[in-house]
């Protein structure tokens, strides 16, 4: 029978529904070209992204709901599905009608969502991906046995290729149209599978199995190989940082240097001196690290997109479990390796709570893109480039070291809190694995400028706006030099006392057990707001010291009683220091709200400065001892 008359097209709201891993949030970027909005639902923490398009000359409201396993929720992220579905969600209407999507090579599996979806008595077609793997394999889906088996609109798609979205965008345009299965499925389960069975064994041929998927896997979930391929991939990747990135690394930063000289010449005074080394300096000695963050996202694009995570998070389970985790945590981890914003956000799809807490609070540890300009600057000025194993060289070494380190010390963060504020029983751990799938070029270059453009905007906003404040703090008060001081002298002596050089002296008893001086202690404070801050602020305050890069100027600065500023012991308390200290804002506001209280950050924050700083004090003991 035909669906009841529904509102105007104008008002109509879609929603996109499915299972992790079926391509529908693809089906939903082409259909609306990225022209999306994101924001919270009422009160709770989990976001939506929806798109108003115009389909053959009416508007509609497409929402991309958070994939889900089934309408019995076991997790935040399925408990809104639920919710909004049934229209129970305060302040936000229930959808008109569903799209919902699934792999047509597990239709089997996909069934039994279906059948929830269809018992919500809504407009609903379904969309079929993954049909030329379907073809690949020698199988077959018979798209109108499919249809007239459900009693609903199917359309087999190619998402990649555009193949079917046509027809899609057509359907979706007339939601009215679409007709309403005349029996519902059955509800009791062994009745259920029934159907099931009767459905696929009618609309499917049998597609051969997967035998590459099953080759990979042999090796890549092996519990001795596939750990060794894990971390031989980890350490290929943290050694062409340096490989790759540091030559457009050096032209970037000569750039920046040549157009700081242009502009202060240009303009000239204490404006040109504004610019110059407030905002260009400042800005500049951030975005030089542009290349390395691009290389940082491609690689976690590529193995989210290829299917690699789900099985990283299957062989690390057994480990995780360890620690009072569980697989889906090494994802949420590996993920906050790009940032520990969306590695906290992903935790909503572990289903214990105590779980999901415990990593919440270790996500913070796992070495992010922020830390890499600091580590990277650190690591290039002070640890020489010499080969140690093959291809495998000093500096890419111990970048790899230090992420371990952060790994590492999440993982017993995380197993501190679970046997202590966070005990309790544990669930058993289900996750589908995705056959391996090549990534298109537009999925991965949208990661890749996705992760990039936010590196960008933090740089043109919180960067620029704590360099250009730093820099009017260490021009004030005006300070007049001693007679005889030539300009580097004297530069270096209005800083010392500005506000910003008191500020950092003030600092000093607390710091110098770790080797910190002044300076350093201003960068540390600057890098509060974020962690990138360190670069730039250490670019303003040492620009007196010459126009050579900052790498070169960081390697020759001076005590008073000329020793170095920057000596081994210091070097490495820094690089521990910012391994475990919570230096970002954003990271504290998130944790608040997916926690929903102010407990949990205020510990993060407390604790891990506290582990940051015996930790340095730790290793600048050591080193000094040893040296």
């Amino acid at each position: 029978m035909k669906a009841p008359t529904l509102a105007p097209a104008d008002e109509l709201q879609v929603a996109l529904v499915g299972s992790p891993n079926a391509g529908k949030t693809s089906i939903f970027n082409a259909l609306t070209g990225m022209r999306t909005k994101t924001a919270n639902y009422p009160g709770v923490t989990v976001s939506r992204r929806e798109a108003t398009v115009n389909i053959e000359g009416r508007h509609l409201t497409l929402v991309d709901l958070p994939g889900t396993y089934g309408l019995e929720p076991v997790s935040p992220d399925e408990e809104v599905v639920a919710h909004a579905l049934h229209g129970e969600i305060e302040g936000v209407a229930r959808p008109d009608a569903l799209v919902m999507v699934a792999d047509a090579t597990s239709l089997d599996r996909s069934l039994f969502l279906i059948a929830e979806f269809l018992e919500l008595d809504l407009p609903t077609c379904l969309v079929l991906t993954m049909i030329d793997e379907v073809s690949t394999r020698h199988g077959t889906v018979d798209i109108d046995r499919l249809s007239a088996a459900l009693g609903i609109p199917v359309v087999g798609v190619v998402g990649h290729r555009g193949i079917g979205l046509d027809t899609v965008r057509s359907m979706i345009a007339n939601p009215s149209g679409w007709e309403r299965p005349i029996l519902a499925p059955p509800a009791g389960l062994r009745e259920r599978s029934a159907w099931v069975d009767s459905i696929v064994s009618t609309v499917v041929s049998p597609l051969d199995a997967d035998t590459k998927t099953r080759r990979i896997d042999a090796v890549l979930l092996h519990p001795v190989l596939g750990v060794l391929v894990f971390a031989t991939a980890m350490l290929g990747f943290f050694q062409s940082i340096f490989t790759l990135a540091t030559p457009i690394v050096d032209r970037l930063e000569a750039a920046l240097g040549s157009l700081a000289d242009a502009t202060r010449t240009a303009i000239g005074g204490t404006l040109g001196e504004f610019v110059a080394d407030g905002v260009i300096a400042g800005v500049g000695s951030v975005l030089v690290f542009l290349p390395q963050i691009v290389l940082l996202f491609l690689i976690i694009g590529l193995l989210e997109r290829v299917g690699y995570m789900a099985r990283a998070a299957l062989l690390a389970d057994r480990v995780m479990g360890r620690f009072g985790l569980e697989g889906r945590s090494f994802v949420a981890m590996l993920s906050s390796f790009a940032c520990a914003v969306p590695g906290i956000m992903s935790t909503r799809t572990i289903p214990n709570e105590k779980h999901r807490l415990a990593t919440m609070m270790a996500a913070p540890l796992m070495t992010c893109s922020a830390r890499l300009p600091v580590f990277t600057l650190l690591i290039s000025a002070f640890v020489s480039d010499r080969a140690v194993l093959g291809p495998i060289r000093s500096q890419g070494l111990t970048l790899f070291g230090l992420y371990l380190l952060g790994s590492v010390s999440g993982l017993a963060y995380a197993a501190v809190l679970s046997r202590t504020m966070l005990a309790g029983p544990s669930a058993p751990f289900i996750m589908e694995l995705p056959p391996y799938r090549r990534p298109t070029a537009r999925a991965v270059l949208l990661h890749v400028w996705e992760g990039a453009w936010s590196f960008v905007r933090k740089a043109g906003t919180i960067i620029l706006v704590t360099s250009v404040g730093l820099w009017a703090l260490l021009n004030v008060p005006s300070s007049t030099p001693p007679p005889g001081f030539d300009d580097a002298q004297a530069a270096s002596y209005q800083m010392e006392n500005s506000v910003a050089g008191g500020i950092g002296k003030a600092m000093e008893p607390a710091f110098a057990p770790l080797g910190f001086e002044w300076r350093t202690n201003v960068a540390i404070l600057g890098s509060l707001a974020a962690r990138e801050v360190f670069v730039s602020t250490l670019s303003i305050t040492t620009a007196a010291e010459g126009e050579e890069a900052l790498t070169d100027r960081i390697q020759t600065l001076e005590r008073p009683d000329g020793t170095k500023v920057f000596n081994a012991a210091t070097v490495g308390a820094l690089l521990v220091f910012f391994v475990y200290a919570l230096q970002c804002f954003s990271t504290v506001a998130v944790l608040r709200r997916e926690s929903n209280s102010w407990k949990w950050p205020t510990l993060a924050m407390g604790s891990m400065f506290a582990l940051a700083y015996l930790a340095a004090y730790v290793t600048h003991t050591l080193i000094e001892a040893v040296s």
